[in-house]
């Protein structure tokens, strides 16, 4: 079979923006026969497809067709094998016996170009003066063609030196088009994240009267997207028309990621709509960019579509990718979509980075989906991966949430050991708060020790856990004691801080209440005003109500509700019933409280999960004289009737709604019976909850 010789340059001049390196075809142990040009010019010769030069450069169609013009040859010219070919042929069938086969093959371009190739490698490392460059260059001999100073400059990875090798080509060659060797000089540039040099090449450039082309657009706006500086890349775009450029579909999906990266967002998913329309071709580093933007904007599905979309187009997710639909997944509080992703990444053959982790740490943490934290967080242990401070508070903060304490001494542990990072003022909160959770007083007042020992004074978040242990311990002087340390560092009490006073105020003893009042009113006139009309019980029940509602309308809507669970506890303790009605009464005006009771043709329900007990047991005598209205008033009640407590356990105590709420049941006889089949549910029926809605209606009137 014909063997054609690797010999065509003009391979050289297919992909514009994406430059491969290449290696001349291997040589063949058994030489076979190959195609030569009659003619002393290399560059005409033309090669197989599949044998063919994959080196590509900048460089455009009027110079590839330039290589591939044959140069004429003389008619006299020998054959290797004797015969006489004809003029008018650019290249002739050569025999591999001949024996000037050998000799020809090593006069071919595949030997011309390991050369240039070894040039470049050789500029690369030698030194960067005018001397050290052009004596390398010298090693070319004179008779330097285009196409060599083109090999030469796009193998070569030295800015500084690529400079002055085009200078030295500039004086020996005459191009004809001599903006593509500027063009493979500022690819140079970009390997080397040089958008300076390559300005500063562009206005010699112009200079020298050379006309910028789209080419030499791309790579400059290419260099300064790789040098992360996209304002500078849509300078560059809107210079191209003042230079009759015309941006093809590669510079516009770069842009994309330029006006994305620039915060220029309408542009940047302008650009994608129109690049779906069209069908450009968006490369990865785009698309990674656009989850981005998706992300940022809070559009979390947007981030799944593109991501959707990329793959659908046949465009290869990297690990940049994945790390970046990992972070968007953990702002939207997905941390179900994360584990599909990590899972899809690791099946693809990934190996996760420190970004990776950080990244599920995050949507994990925040998510309380502390066993998969955990295991990560062992995983990076394991493989010898150092954390930093925010992934360690990540976890503290976590354990934290869900009542984890030894975990939380463990991981505390390792943070000081590490020697890459100490604790900071959060670190130490999130200690705190779990053992003051806990009540545990002696370990979190031996942590805030550690604190000041740190130089870290403590914040209005510790000030506040501290405040909660000392209430859980029924220990009000050391309560008040924090309250006025609050105020000797000139913090100002917020919401939360307030609400957390009230919360210790249904856990004192009624005899050192007048002490709390005391630190509320200081905190929160409104809120000290409604507590006090409370306790004291010596204003009208209008003016109580005035007050309460002045209260909710003052505070933020995160706190409503538990200011309003407390304020009701407090009622209940004090056996205010009446009171702890109207306030219930008021959070469901409020909307504070929804959808507390719901009916169907089937069954009445009443839901009190995200109260508290006070509250809890105030909703279920309302609901219940409800019921009973209902029946005076000759109305059908359902098949069943339930109570939805919710199964869930407080995270620092071992007791729930359900637990309590089961014995609080039976001590009023009534016929609710926990559900098998469905955890948190108490349910009756209707014959049942009738005849105890009716024997208790008797034993009321009895009473009366």
């Amino acid at each position: 079979m014909a063997f054609h010789l690797c010999s065509s340059p003009s391979s050289f001049l297919q992909d514009r923006h994406y430059p491969r390196s290449s290696l001349p075809c291997p040589p063949s142990s058994k030489l076979r026969s190959f195609i030569f040009p009659r003619g002393p010019d290399f560059l005409s010769l033309r090669s197989k497809p599949s044998c063919r030069a994959t080196a590509q450069v900048s460089v455009d169609g009027a110079v590839a067709q330039e290589t591939r013009d044959p140069v004429p040859e003389s008619p006299d010219s020998p054959n290797p094998d004797g015969k006489t070919g004809s003029s008018s042929r650019s290249y002739i069938w050569v025999n591999p016996n001949s024996p000037r086969a050998s000799k020809l093959r090593q006069q071919s371009y595949d030997a011309r170009y390991g050369l240039l190739v070894n040039v470049a490698e050789s500029l690369n490392s030698c030194g960067s003066s005018e001397d050290d460059v052009f004596g390398v260059l010298r090693g070319l001999g004179d008779k330097i063609l285009e196409q060599d100073a083109v090999v030469v400059l796009n193998k070569m990875a030295n800015a500084e030196n690529a400079v002055l090798a085009l200078k030295y080509f500039q004086q020996r060659i005459r191009p004809r088009r001599e903006v593509i060797m500027y063009n493979v000089t500022l690819k140079v540039f970009r390997k080397c994240r040089d958008l300076e040099r390559a300005e500063k090449l562009f206005a010699k450039m112009l200079e020298r009267g050379v006309k910028p082309d789209n080419v030499t657009f791309s790579t400059i706006i290419g260099c300064a997207r790789m040098c992360s500086l996209p304002a500078e890349a849509i300078e560059w775009f809107n210079k191209m028309p003042q230079f009759g450029c015309n941006p093809d579909d590669v510079t516009y999906s770069a842009m994309i990621d330029a006006y994305g990266r620039a915060g220029n967002v309408d542009m940047a998913l302008s650009l994608y709509d129109r690049a779906r329309t069209e069908k450009w071709r968006v490369d990865v580093g785009t698309f990674s960019t656009l989850i981005k933007i998706y992300g940022q904007t809070k559009n979390f599905d947007g981030c799944l579509n593109v991501y959707e979309e990329m793959k659908a187009l046949g465009v290869k997710p990297n690990l940049v990718i994945y790390n970046t639909l990992l972070d968007a997944m953990g702002r939207a509080k997905r941390p179900w979509q994360a584990k599909i992703l990590y899972k899809e990444l690791i099946s693809n053959g990934f190996t996760p980075s420190f970004a990776t982790y950080a990244a599920l740490i995050r949507a994990y943490g925040k998510a309380r989906y502390s066993e998969d934290a955990l295991a990560i967080y062992r995983e990076m242990k394991d493989k010898g991966m150092q954390l930093n401070v925010i992934l360690y508070n990540t976890l503290l903060a976590m354990c934290a949430d869900v009542g984890y304490m030894d975990e939380a001494v463990e991981i505390f542990e390792e943070m000081k050991s590490s020697g890459t990072c100490q604790p900071d003022s959060w670190t130490f909160s999130s200690l705190i708060t779990i053992y003051s959770c806990s009540g545990k007083v002696s370990e979190a007042e031996a942590m805030l020790d550690q604190m000041l020992e740190a130089g870290f004074e403590p914040n209005l978040f510790v000030l506040t856990s501290l405040i909660q242990c000392y209430g859980k311990t029924q220990r009000t002087d050391d309560v008040v004691s924090t309250f006025n340390r609050l105020l000797e560092l000139a913090i100002t009490p917020d919401d939360r801080f307030c609400g957390c006073l009230l919360n210790v105020m249904t856990q004192t003893p009624s005899e050192d209440l007048d002490k709390l009042v005391y630190c509320i009113e200081k905190a929160n006139p409104k809120l000290g005003n409604v507590v006090k009309l409370l306790i004291k019980e010596h204003d009208s029940e209008l003016n109580f109500k005035e007050e309460a509602l002045e209260l909710f309308k003052s505070i933020n809507a995160d706190v409503k509700k538990a200011y309003c669970n407390c304020l009701i506890d407090l009622c209940v303790n004090a056996n205010l019933l009446e009171k702890a009605c109207e306030l219930l009464d008021l959070g469901l005006t409020l909307e504070i409280y929804t959808d507390m009771q719901s009916r169907s043709a089937t069954q009445w329900s009443l839901h009190l999960k995200s109260l508290s007990l006070g509250a809890a047991l105030t909703a279920l005598h309302v609901w219940i004289n409800d019921l009973s209205k209902a029946l005076q008033s000759g109305e059908e009640l359902p098949p069943l009737l339930g109570i939805n407590t919710g199964h869930g356990k407080h995270k620092y105590s071992d007791k729930g709604l359900a637990s309590v709420f089961e014995s609080h049941l039976k001590e009023l006889n009534a016929p609710f019976h926990e559900a098998p089949d469905k955890v948190g549910w108490f349910l009756t029926t209707k014959i049942a909850a009738q005849s105890w809605l009716e024997s208790r209606s008797s034993l009321e009137l009895e009473a009366s």
